[in-house]
């Protein structure tokens, strides 16, 4: 499906990773929820009965994009059953950002007008995507759940994370972006249909593989001048056990303050050429 805003001529500069869809029972609502996930075992069924309880299908479509898992935690009659829209597989190369380009590229190829995006793990509580459907309703761009503002609920973040993101991560992107985030790492958000249609932005470029599209767009949208806001949500990581994260290690961190530093100094900007071919809904 090729909706009447979005060209065939601006469709064809995106550079998106080879998926398959292997679930599409068509769009219901214009708002969706993309759903990263990959060997997230209970915890995506979990995640999923919780949205169920809120009824979150009645709202908004919801998409998940695998970005290659072997749990056998994505059985089709199971998701369907909980409300599932669609199932996208990501074939290609690239982890996270690579997984959110190609479910941004069916959002909108779908015609969807506005997309939040939650963990798979788990940790968030969905109780806040009404919430963030109505902000876009309601004219605004970007939504960045926090855990930090008046309202939210930080429970057993590990302190080093905390430390990072209260005095490293979101001050620098406040600082460069010039809105103040208090909440950057996490990818519970929700954005409208014209950021991503917008060449300034250009977020369909293979440039954005891993954490990139997280700290870019942060920087990047309120630096446009588009509107932003944070919502209080509740994030929660277990008492005991694995801590669910994909970033772990000195490497792990290393690569995310690499690509904080990078996106704060205009490295994943939009080239020049792009610009000149801006594309708005």
């Amino acid at each position: 499906m090729m909706t009447s805003d979005l060209s065939l001529e601006i469709r064809a500069t995106w550079q998106v990773p080879l998926f398959d869809t292997s679930l599409w029972l068509g769009r219901q609502h214009p708002y969706c929820v993309v759903i990263p996930v990959i060997n997230e075992g209970s915890r995506i069924q979990n995640l999923l009965a919780r949205m169920a309880a809120y009824n979150i299908a009645a709202l908004a479509d919801i998409i998940i994009v695998d970005g290659g898992s072997s749990d056998e935690s994505l059985g089709l009659e199971s998701l369907q059953h909980q409300g599932v829209r669609a199932l996208l597989v990501k074939t290609g190369t690239g982890k996270l950002s690579a997984q959110l380009r190609c479910a941004y590229a069916f959002v909108l190829d779908q015609g969807y007008e506005g997309v939040v995006t939650i963990d798979g793990n788990d940790k968030d509580d969905p109780e806040a995507i009404p919430r963030f459907i109505d902000a876009l309703k309601e004219g605004v761009d970007f939504v960045q759940a926090s855990r930090f503002i008046f309202g939210g609920v930080a429970e057993n973040t590990p302190k080093s994370r905390d430390f990072a993101i209260r005095f490293i991560h979101a001050p620098m992107l406040s600082l460069f972006s010039g809105f103040r985030w208090t909440d950057t790492t996490q990818g519970f958000r929700a954005y409208s249909r014209k950021i991503f249609l917008d060449a300034r932005v250009a977020p369909f470029r293979d440039i954005f593989t891993s954490y990139e599209l997280l700290a870019y767009l942060s920087y990047r949208i309120p630096k446009l001048g588009y509107r932003c806001v944070e919502l209080p949500t509740v994030r929660r990581y277990p008492l005991t056990g694995e801590v669910p994260t994909k970033i772990s290690g000195i490497r792990g961190n290393w690569s995310v303050l690499k690509v904080l530093f990078r996106a704060c100094f205009g490295y994943y900007n939009a080239p020049a050429a792009r610009i000149g071919q801006r594309h708005l809904q």
